[in-house]
């Protein structure tokens, strides 16, 4: 497997584009060069031919009117491109569904092709009804924009509180034939396990059906996308979408073969990247933080403790305070619902400034603090937990919690 460029266009037969149509709205005195600097809020992703297609979406039982679009046209297992726009969620708003399917039908004739080809994405803020009007303007626009390069520009149009774009992108053989998966992302706050605030779109030229497409999605985003956390919210708009239109022209994989586990490793990777992407840009973060867990009883109270430990909001500012307090670590462990010996757990932070031990057997330990300090400075952080419980590992990734994200969230809407 080998990292590449291109994000949802780096596989064959897609293309993408990203433009400004309008919903993000010009802030009063914002010069109009400042306005359209950065300020993508349109993203239209094309598949040359019809694809295989499949979705998971959010939890949370307020669901926007575009995750339930897509339930329902993900039904077919067939799609051909994807609409996405920022600045708005069209959840809980005036003529939610409505506007959705108009957005749909916008891109499909656009690109000449069904509304029940178009899968339809939106972010933003809740209870405001989407400007349609711009996006039916905005969507020739971007039509005639796309291009084999333009997955850097859709990844742009669906930022929100992002700081960053999110591309990632793998090659592999699979049974001679050379295969790419690609994907963009945002999320940055509303981070959960079980989907927080993100969207996320993934392409392949693999052929594969869709129920095993599906099944490969539901395993990646177990590893991935449900072991994140930036703030314990789960929002109305959570969607992750994937496209296989089979222009690799490898052997379709129909069954859980081999080839079917090269795939489901290609695609975990892509998603495991993507997700800490959106941890590692948490709002108002300034570290990456991952909790690794040995030692455990099964896979599942590893990943359980993990997430636990990461969705801790006193771990969060213990990290984002460069504070070895390793108790919060056991503390969160503790309530996580899985049971445990408390007595046969070590714990250790590490960076790229070193590795520390701060308790073993469930005690702590002297350590020093300055050594420990330095280490929890660093960007990007581990959380090392060794329990004595059995085999199982599991990780989970989140960030510190600063003072920037309450900043950021008490004025979002205004």
């Amino acid at each position: 497997m080998k990292i590449i460029e291109g994000g949802v266009t780096a596989a064959k037969g897609f293309k993408a584009a990203g433009v400004n149509c309008g919903v993000k709205k010009r802030q009063p005195g914002e010069a109009w060069d400042k306005y359209f600097e950065g300020k993508f809020d349109l993203a239209l992703i094309v598949s040359d031919r019809d694809a295989a297609a499949a979705g998971i979406f959010t939890k949370n039982v307020v669901k926007a009117a575009p995750v339930l679009l897509d339930k329902e046209l993900l039904s077919s297992g067939v799609a051909r491109a994807i609409v996405a726009n920022s600045g708005n969620a069209n959840a809980c708003a005036p003529e939610s569904m409505e506007n959705a399917r108009r957005m749909g039908a916008a891109a499909a004739a656009a690109i000449g092709t069904e509304p029940a080809k178009v899968l339809v994405g939106s972010t933003g803020v809740i209870g405001k009804r989407l400007n349609i009007e711009a996006i039916e303007d905005g969507v020739p626009v971007a039509a005639k924009a796309l291009s084999e390069k333009g997955s850097d520009a859709a990844a742009a149009a669906i930022m929100t509180t992002d700081t960053v774009k999110k591309e990632f992108a793998v090659t592999f053989e699979l049974g001679g034939a050379a295969v790419t998966i690609g994907g963009i992302a945002k999320g940055s706050g509303m981070i959960h396990p079980n989907m927080g605030t993100m969207l996320c779109y993934i392409t392949t030229d693999c052929a594969i059906s869709a129920p095993m497409l599906k099944k490969a999605l539901l395993g990646a985003a177990d590893a991935s996308f449900h072991c994140i956390s930036v703030d314990g919210d789960t929002s109305t708009n959570d969607s992750c979408v994937v496209l296989a239109n089979g222009a690799a022209g490898n052997a379709p994989i129909e069954h859980a073969d081999a080839a079917y586990g090269v795939f489901l490793d290609a695609l975990t990777a892509v998603c495991v990247t993507l997700a800490k992407k959106m941890a590692a840009d948490g709002e108002g973060a300034n570290h990456l933080v991952t909790c690794a867990v040995k030692g455990a009883a099964s896979r599942q109270q590893a990943s359980v403790i993990a997430k636990s430990v990461i969705g801790s909001s006193l771990v969060k500012a213990a990290m984002f305070g460069a504070d070895a307090n390793w108790g919060r670590v056991l503390c969160a462990m503790g309530y996580s619902g899985e049971s445990f010996d408390p007595d046969g757990v070590d714990v250790a932070f590490s960076s790229a400034a070193g590795r520390i031990s701060v308790c073993e057997g469930g005690r702590g330990l002297d350590f020093d603090e300055e050594l420990a300090k330095k280490i929890l400075l660093e960007k990007e952080i581990v959380i090392e937990i060794s329990m004595s419980e059995g085999g199982a590992d599991a990780c989970a990734w989140g960030c510190d919690l600063s003072y920037d994200y309450v900043k950021i969230n008490g004025d979002y809407r205004t």
